[in-house]
């Protein structure tokens, strides 16, 4: 089996590229969204350590945002509670998929939560600056102050380039995505 990871910066495309590769993905963003939504367990830690901001289960984004933007400790804190179970559930999908001969880790955190292994095939987005930076301000939350407390906790995007095994040049049109895709996949099987 493949490990193919997708590295690059917020916004860049790295999920829907990755649905686009056509093999399994373990999209990190989607399992925290499902963890806020149903996990108990996660909540009542989550009300124990940040007691101030959370009313009631499940966890509501707006009340996540409030805490991360009034204390940047709160991120740290509520990192340190959901990325063990991000990845048991990563090691999970793992375990499920061994037969097959590529799995897609969509992990925004991959490389500094130090997730990849020695055969990993990174794959670095490099978006059109302008287009990401248009598209970031259309999302339903975009909020500018949470996206650089994001951003800190991520490594220089020139590091991600070169410990990448491919780049991909995002212009965010499907063809040439699609094209970028084949090529590398063909290189792989």
């Amino acid at each position: 089996m493949v490990r193919v990871a997708l590295v690059g910066e917020i916004g860049s495309g790295k999920t829907y590229i990755s649905k686009q590769i056509g093999y399994p993905v373990f999209n990190a963003d989607a399992v925290v969204s499902q963890i806020y939504k149903t996990n108990r367990t996660f909540f009542k830690l989550i009300k124990k350590k940040i007691p101030n901001f959370f009313s009631s289960f499940p966890l509501k984004k707006e009340e996540l945002i409030k805490s991360i933007l009034k204390n940047k400790n709160n991120l740290e804190k509520i990192s340190n509670i959901v990325h063990p179970i991000v990845r048991r559930k990563m090691d999970e999908f793992i375990r499920k998929n061994k037969s097959k001969k590529i799995i897609v880790l969509d992990i925004p955190l991959f490389l500094e939560k130090k997730l990849n292994k020695k055969n990993d095939v990174i794959i670095f987005i490099d978006p059109k600056k302008n287009e990401l930076i248009k598209r970031l301000k259309k999302r339903k939350n975009y909020n500018e102050l949470l996206l650089n407390k994001f951003r800190e906790l991520q490594m220089p995007l020139e590091i991600k380039r070169k410990k990448s095994n491919f780049i991909i040049k995002n212009n965010y049109l499907k063809s040439n995505i699609k094209k970028n895709i084949k090529k590398i996949i063909e290189k792989l099987v």
